[in-house]
């Protein structure tokens, strides 16, 4: 791969740092995620769905609330962005099949959006053992199958292949790996920070700065801007406006889980080998590379065509749901002391303000009508006071 972006860098000069992570990550050839996703123990870094079961069981719990707060309609599509193992989407489907007699009256199917062929296989044996099929070439979802709890799964390469409809659409540790610009502000105004080729050292990468301003720094830079480091994701900003134009649209509501802020971090840009933070411009293609999701940003890119809330931490979220509850109902019913401990590890590590609790945030976009009566202005008496969206807020027990 580092061979490959030399000869590249040689022949047109330095690129964004988008078209670097584009390469490291994706390149059909020697891409990290398409070559190896290394999700897990056994990977480079581990996901809160990889730590605890009872974290994607309060996930697919949002769901069912959310549908119910919105009045159960009769089809529901899950679609997740960037499924990983299939780990969440198996735990979510474990709720769906517990919770079956509320769900008995409503069409339910499983979209997932998935490039990677390695882990779309993954998934695949996780969710299905193995009973799935290669779908026509005319049709939008490239692979079907049925789970092992009966409900009908498709995997598609992009957002837009999959069905309209009433969609609840899950983004859990995606939109951090998707490629940013960054910019830097110096005394001549603002420049897009390049990679390219060093002089100096046969073979390796550098930081360079733009000798003037690009396209992107034109663009993605807002005027009210008062930090001297910028990192933009245009591509989660398109994906933040489809969502938003589907959830106008057809209905439904969207929950984004990662670490990231609102809008105050600057030089967030790391890799990860092995479960160690690993040097950006070092072996391409043979690490992971991520940078904090800016929520400000996406809640922007929503343009006002649905509600947002959040970012809310991790720990609040987990809390709000009622993982402390969960816990002690697991931990009442396990019968050993291995298990006791690994549940207590995986809540320490999911909650702990130190370990994940903190980092991590969840964010959601929902109809405005799920917040507002539409007609609230009108009659403020006439209409029963709307569900609160559980997760964002204070979990109250009556």
């Amino acid at each position: 791969m580092l061979r490959h972006l030399a000869r590249k860098l040689r022949a047109s000069g330095p690129v964004t740092v988008a078209e670097y992570m584009r390469e490291a990550l994706t390149n059909p050839g020697q891409g990290y995620y398409t070559r190896r996703g290394g999700v897990g123990e056994s990977g480079d870094f581990i996901t809160s769905p990889e730590i605890s079961q009872v974290f994607g069981e309060l996930i697919g719990i949002w769901y069912i609330s959310e549908w119910m707060a919105m009045g159960k309609p009769n089809t529901f599509q899950l679609v997740e962005l960037g499924p990983g193992r299939g780990t969440l989407t198996e735990d979510i489907l474990r709720v769906f099949k517990q919770l079956s007699s509320v769900l008995s009256k409503c069409d339910v199917s499983v979209h997932l959006v998935e490039v990677s062929p390695k882990l779309s296989e993954i998934q695949a044996v996780m969710l299905t053992g193995r009973k799935v099929q290669p779908n026509p070439e005319d049709e939008s979802a490239y692979m079907k199958g049925i789970s092992k709890t009966g409900i009908p799964i498709f995997w598609y390469r992009d957002i837009q292949d999959v069905p309209s409809g009433y969609s609840f659409y899950l983004a859990h540790e995606f939109f951090d790996a998707l490629p940013i610009h960054k910019f830097q502000r110096t005394e001549k105004g603002w420049r897009e920070v390049l990679v390219d080729i060093d002089p100096e050292v046969p073979g390796q990468l550098r930081f360079v700065l733009s000798p003037s301003r690009t396209p992107a720094t034109q663009n993605f830079i807002q005027p009210e801007e008062t930090r001297d480091h910028v990192e933009v994701c245009p591509e989660a900003g398109v994906i933040v406006q489809r969502l938003a134009s589907r959830i106008e649209k057809d209905g439904g509501a969207a929950l984004v889980a990662d670490y990231g802020h609102d809008g105050t971090k600057t030089d967030t840009f790391r890799g990860f080998r092995n479960h160690k933070l690993h040097d950006v411009l070092s072996a391409p293609g043979t690490a992971d590379l991520t940078a904090d999701v800016d929520f400000s940003y996406l809640r922007k890119m929503a343009q006002g065509k649905t509600a947002t809330l959040g970012p809310i931490k991790q720990r609040e979220f987990l809390k709000n749901m009622g993982i402390d509850l969960r816990l002690q109902v697991l931990l009442q019913n396990s019968g050993d002391t291995a298990t006791r401990e690994q549940l207590l590890h995986s809540y320490d590590m999911l909650m702990n303000p130190d370990k994940m609790g903190d980092c991590f945030n969840f964010f959601a976009l929902l109809p405005h009508h799920r917040l507002v009566h539409p007609d609230k202005k009108d009659k403020p008496k006439s209409k029963s006071p709307l569900p609160p969206v559980a997760g964002f807020n204070e979990l109250l027990l009556k």
